[in-house]
């Protein structure tokens, strides 16, 4: 590995200027080159999903349809209205930014998007049709885009199988550089294997450590540590870049390099972090950093320059009145249908868990909620009635004293319908109880004991400053199966992203997570 980096680090002597933006010419050309046909073949696929619905649903519902214009006197070609249609679909689904390279394997984005998509698409239908006067029943324009949205969806499950695998093998992905510390390049490389939705191909690594004494960025020489990491993480050896920072954009392009990832030891905002920036980004390569869970991912900024003084303005758009108002009416609405379209499945529940040991039906048990209030959270009884003191001693048992969350399969204290309950997640319905009452969200965290939010630290506190929920982010992700480190990280992340559509979409994913039983236990 020593040999690879010398072997690099020569690669640049010799080169001028010409010649160095030629090559970055050169390989930008290609990057493009396979994006444009990459996005021209989804955008081609998504057109004749769309033209496939909407002609099935003409023909179904309004068959020899003719389109005539009343209010500008001219008839239009069915086939060309349904072409129309099509590009309507696809500037629609553009505009949502569902072709931006980082999207295209995104599973979470990849669903959400073409939801907001249709939306723009069908008022798009609507005032064309306006326009127009084309009469087109509104049932019939809508069932053209729902089934334009459904079959599109079904499409891109499909493609994006499709870019995962091509990713694997090297293809429809970004060269990456890591530069960071050991350890830093270590747990980079580890999220990345995990992470196939991304398209980050690591073809070198660069160590850095920060000197505290002089205040900047030197290489990093423990070569031994950061083989042990590379090693441990990723499996296949990579080249190793000695940090240079004068010549070290140079080297990086000589890799075929497109990016440049940041795992540690330059701080956003430092100036080492900013002269390292615009020399990466001044030879046309791409900054990306893999930043702490409460980072302002998703704050809005504002810079202002007064008088030489830049001022930085940021907030999170979520927070303001107007969209917890319309979270709080989500909330109710969902609540209120919850409640009423469950009693056919909660009435036989309960029945059943009364006739089980004559205990109560209900168990309510002293939660955290908003902002450290506490709260008594309604459940399904799906334990024995002593449960509560059994838990002290099962966590010592399996070693689960100081995790937030306690789980564990084949949990004793479960009763039989218990386990049913809790299998298909039925024991949670009550809480719907408490989000009619405003202690809880229908999405969010989930609520901690008081014992777990006294050894809650600084960073995984700010969890508590969104309601608590009955379905959220871990629940979706794999729910027991997780590590205690991932399921905080995805809670400390939801605080700073959600949304009323990502609400939505992890409603409908907590559907899919409660019927495969994935990590229910």
């Amino acid at each position: 590995m020593a040999r690879s980096s010398q072997l690099h680090n020569r690669l640049f002597l010799g080169r001028t200027d010409e010649q160095f933006r030629t090559l970055r010419d050169r390989q930008l050309s290609q990057v493009l080159y396979w994006r444009f046909f990459v996005n021209l073949a989804l955008m081609l696929v998504d057109a004749a999903m769309f033209l496939i619905a909407e002609a099935t649903v003409l023909n179904v519902r309004t068959a020899g349809v003719q389109f005539y214009s009343e209010r500008l006197g001219f008839a239009v070609d069915t086939t060309l209205y349904l072409v129309v249609s099509a590009c309507c679909w696809i500037w629609s689904l553009r505009t949502v930014g569902i072709y931006h390279r980082h999207i295209m394997g995104d599973g979470y984005q990849v669903n959400i998007l073409p939801v907001k998509g249709m939306a723009l698409c069908w008022m798009l239908h609507c005032t064309l049709d306006y326009i127009f006067g084309f009469r087109m029943p509104l049932r019939t324009l809508t069932l053209m885009v729902v089934a334009g949205w459904l079959l599109t969806a079904m499409e891109r499950i499909v493609s994006r199988m499709f870019l995962t695998r091509s990713r694997d093998a090297g293809q429809f992905a970004y060269g990456t550089v890591i530069v960071g510390s050991p350890k830093g390049i270590g747990n980079t490389l580890r999220f990345l294997g995990r992470r196939q939705q991304l398209n980050y191909r690591p073809v070198a690594v660069c160590p850095i450590r920060f000197n505290p004494e002089t205040g900047l960025i030197e290489a990093d020489t423990d070569i031994e540590m950061l083989e042990w990491q590379i090693s441990a993480n990723w499996g296949d050896s990579l080249p190793v870049l000695e940090y240079r920072d004068q010549d070290l954009a140079h080297r990086i392009v000589d890799m075929n390099a497109q990016t440049v990832l940041v795992a540690d030891e330059l701080r956003r905002y430092s100036d080492n972090y900013n002269i390292f920036s615009v020399r990466m980004e001044s030879s046309g390569l791409e900054i990306a950093m893999l930043a702490s869970a409460a980072d302002t991912a998703n704050h809005e900024f504002q810079i202002r320059s007064i008088q030489g003084v830049t001022i930085i303005t940021q907030r999170l758009a979520q927070y303001t009145p107007s969209v917890r108002v319309a979270k709080r009416m989500f909330d109710l609405v969902v609540s209120s249908l919850a409640i009423v379209c469950s009693l056919f499945i909660t009435l036989p529940v309960a029945i059943a868990i009364k006739l089980t040991d004559g205990g109560p039906v209900f168990y309510t048990q002293t939660r955290v909620g908003l902002n450290g209030k506490p709260f008594e959270m309604i459940k399904f009884r799906s334990m024995v009635t002593d449960a509560d003191k059994l838990k002290a001693e099962l966590a010592k048992q399996t070693g689960q004293t100081n995790r937030f969350i306690f789980k564990m399969k084949d949990d004793p204290r479960i009763t039989p319908i218990g386990r049913f309950i809790r299998r298909f997640s039925i024991d949670e319905l009550p809480q719907f109880l408490n989000v009619f009452k405003g202690d809880m969200s229908t999405v969010g965290p989930r609520p901690p004991l008081p014992e777990e939010y006294e050894r809650y630290n600084t960073l995984y506190a700010t969890r508590m400053l969104v309601k608590p929920g009955i379905t959220g982010p871990w629940q979706v992700s794999g729910r027991s199966d997780l590590s205690a480190e991932e399921s905080e990280a995805l809670d400390v992340a939801y605080v700073q992203n959600w949304s009323i559509m990502g609400d939505i979409h992890l409603m409908f994913r907590t559907v899919g997570a409660v019927l495969s039983h994935k990590g229910a236990y």
